[in-house]
């Protein structure tokens, strides 16, 4: 009997303390496309939580809890976001970063807000996400990034000025993001007293553009516009160049990725594109950027953004001394500017990000920098 007691204690034990263990923990999900065409966008998600991950828990964590980070794969793809939404959720997640595609963060912010789950994208830019979120009360859908509204009023009335008598082409890809950011522009540059001679959405996906290339030629194209993704932006550019086409290509901010360069080729000399003011340049990034370097990544694109997540999420929980998303969220929201590798951040009552800024970058030889406005 006396052993059997003991037994039965030692069992006890480790029941009470696996709960214990568990709970010193705190996991954030990483949402992206972790395969398929925009898996580069992905693989920056990944790359920027984990090091910002590392960094907080190497300071001692988050209140003395340690981060765990949970990768998951929506392909960019609408109904995945919203199965990979639905999983995170059961599994008791309250925290996520991501998604990346406006299509697929729009369907799944609808499961986190159910849920009661904070959701902050480091990427999606169209202003219906946290519109919606806004209309129906959802509080804790948020974006650590610029929307398609603001970077229109950036780029579209510097076109209009810049290109002013050009013939100008606005094309999109006919998704949430590609579309919303071409609209975007399209309006304030129409209100800058330039109007397009054509617009319309190409399909996604397709290896073969030389119908379009044909249409671009006969319309004389000094500047295309597109609003879409690297991968059919330096198909267009390489079949244009077979057809002896040269154009002005502008583009949002889907191409801040070495991926565009490899479709392209030198086809993407001179290529343009916006992008918040570059982040590697902060000095707030500096060791982040020269720790995620040493191991063998350069944080181009939404890397330092996916980062920047990690550390709001980790504030915010501080701040509001609780991991309750909603308690989060309004300690997110209170004014006081956040510490990031990104720079100083504030969140409207929406959960947008004020003060946006943005630099014009361009294509050469396989890299891209800012340029003089």
């Amino acid at each position: 009997m006396k052993k059997i007691s003991i037994l039965s204690a030692a069992v006890f034990g480790l029941m009470m303390s696996a709960p214990v263990a568990f709970a010193d923990d705190i996991t954030f999900a990483v949402v992206g496309p972790m395969t398929g065409q925009l898996a580069t966008i992905g693989d920056q998600f990944k790359q920027g939580a984990q090091a910002a991950a590392d960094a907080i828990n190497a300071a001692g964590g988050v209140d003395g809890r340690q981060i765990k980070l949970s990768i998951q794969d929506d392909q960019c793809d609408p109904k995945q976001a919203v199965s990979v939404a639905n999983r995170i959720v059961a599994d008791g997640v309250k925290f996520i970063d991501g998604h990346a595609c406006s299509g697929s963060s729009i369907p799944a912010s609808a499961v986190y807000a159910e849920a009661g789950a904070l959701m902050m994208s480091p990427a999606s830019s169209n202003p219906v996400l946290t519109d919606a979120a806004a209309k129906a009360g959802w509080p804790t859908i948020m974006r650590l990034y610029t929307r398609d509204d603001a970077q229109g009023a950036f780029i579209g009335p510097w076109i209009a000025k810049k290109f002013a008598g050009k013939n100008v082409v606005i094309l999109h890809d006919k998704s949430a993001y590609g579309q919303g950011v071409a609209d975007a522009v399209r309006a304030t540059m129409n209100t800058g007293g330039l109007k397009e001679v054509y617009y319309d959405g190409i399909n996604a996906g397709e290896k073969d553009y030389s119908a379009l290339v044909t249409k671009l030629k006969d319309l004389k194209a000094d500047v295309v516009y597109f609003g879409g993704y690297h991968p059919e932006a330096g198909l267009i550019l390489r079949q244009s160049a077979e057809q002896n086409l040269k154009y002005q290509l502008i583009m949002p901010d889907s191409i801040a990725s070495p991926e565009f360069w490899q479709v392209a080729g030198p086809a993407g000399e001179g290529t343009m594109f916006v992008f918040p003011s570059d982040p590697q340049a902060k000095p707030e990034a500096k060791a982040a950027v020269e720790k995620i370097k040493a191991g063998g990544f350069v944080p181009e694109g939404f890397t330092l953004f996916s980062y920047a997540v990690i550390q709001a999420f980790a504030e915010g929980v501080k701040r509001a001394g609780s991991d309750d998303p909603a308690k989060v969220a309004e300690a997110l929201k209170n004014g006081t500017p956040i510490s990031t590798v990104v720079g100083n951040v504030t969140f409207d009552e929406k959960g947008d990000l004020k003060n946006a800024s943005y630099d014009i970058n361009q294509w050469h030889d396989g890299k891209y920098a800012p340029i003089a406005q």
